[in-house]
């Protein structure tokens, strides 16, 4: 008998728990193991498209599988059809076990929002609820789901799809308070969030906007939400996660100095090069890079020469040059 995740868990500690959130292209496993060395309390997969799991499609393995210090993990799925949404969450279980299964509802994306999934969820409260309760019933781990604001300014109904999700056995929603068009554009509604957490009786995470331990003070403090999802924060900043619980824990903290930057940037290369290979490796490390780079002396030159290296070595002397720039 398989130990169901206790999602209760999560909110028992001396601080709410901060989390990782799903980002394609960004949230890797690498991003995800270096995050919960930060403190992490759960990371979530990269989205998987439910329908390349119906057709079997291969990548599905590297956007989903899970190692033990990911732990505990989410996998988030996307697609809009109860029916092909049910089997993909019922075979991401039997082959992962992640501790939860996500659905997508706030992806913003035009070529995920455009097909109807993702954010286009929000527009159709009653599809939504019935993707809901297709993949609740398929596994016995926890279904959660990510919604937005809502779809634009005039339409913002956060708050009735998470009281139809709640009805349909959602165990957690995290909302980004940002509409669809906004896409990450300012302002985060954090009134939106606090009114969905007054709606429902299931713990509620807030996200948007979260680039500071301030930042999460300061949501926690105006939506009374039960949890932090930091996402673009953390990109070239996983150190994030520590800043944030020392700042619940009314500690003080310090941002890394550069050469620490350049560190943890060296330590992320080396581990996307040993997880993904030198090929690709490489290629999908230049975007991590460039956001460690980011408010560093030479940052600009540095990620031009990262950007058409294609040696590791070379990226490694440039990482260096940069730390040596800014001593």
């Amino acid at each position: 008998m398989d130990n169901i995740f206790n999602i209760n868990n999560l909110f028992t500690g001396d601080t709410v728990p901060v989390t990782l959130a799903p980002m394609a292209g960004a949230s890797d496993r690498t991003m995800r193991l270096l995050c919960r060395e930060y403190g992490a309390d759960l990371t979530v997969s990269e989205m998987v498209s439910a329908k390349a799991i119906h057709f079997g499609d291969k990548k599905t393995d590297t956007l989903a599988s899970i190692t033990a210090p990911e732990r505990p993990m989410a996998i988030q799925l996307f697609g809009s059809e109860p029916e092909i949404m049910a089997e993909a969450a019922a075979a991401m279980w039997e082959r992962y076990r992640p501790e939860m299964i996500d659905i997508n509802m706030g992806c913003p994306v035009p070529k995920v929002a455009g097909n109807g999934d993702g954010s286009a969820l929000m527009k159709d409260p009653a599809k939504a609820g019935r993707v809901m309760r297709a993949v609740a019933d398929a596994v016995p781990c926890p279904a959660t789901a990510k919604i937005r604001a809502g779809w634009d300014e005039k339409s913002k109904n956060a708050v009735e799809v998470a009281k139809i999700l709640e009805a349909n056995g959602a165990a957690l929603i995290c909302i980004h308070g940002r509409t669809k068009k906004q896409m990450y554009a300012p302002p985060v509604d954090l009134d939106i969030i606090a009114d969905v957490v007054k709606a429902v009786n299931v713990p509620v995470i807030g996200n948007g906007g979260i680039d500071t331990p301030a930042d999460a003070l300061h949501m926690l403090e105006v939506t009374g939400c039960a949890g932090i999802a930091v996402a673009r924060g953390a990109c070239g900043a996983p150190w994030l996660f520590e800043g944030i619980k020392a700042a619940l824990r009314g500690q003080e903290w310090e941002a890394p100095c550069a050469d620490k930057r350049i560190d943890v940037a060296l330590r992320h290369f080396e581990m996307m090069l040993c997880d993904k290979g030198e090929y690709t490796g490489l290629r999908e490390a230049r975007k991590q890079l460039g956001w460690y780079l980011h408010g560093l002396r030479g940052a600009t030159s540095a990620r031009l020469k990262i950007n058409t290296s294609e040696d590791p070595d070379e990226v490694r002397e440039i990482l260096n040059s940069v730390r040596e720039e800014n001593r």
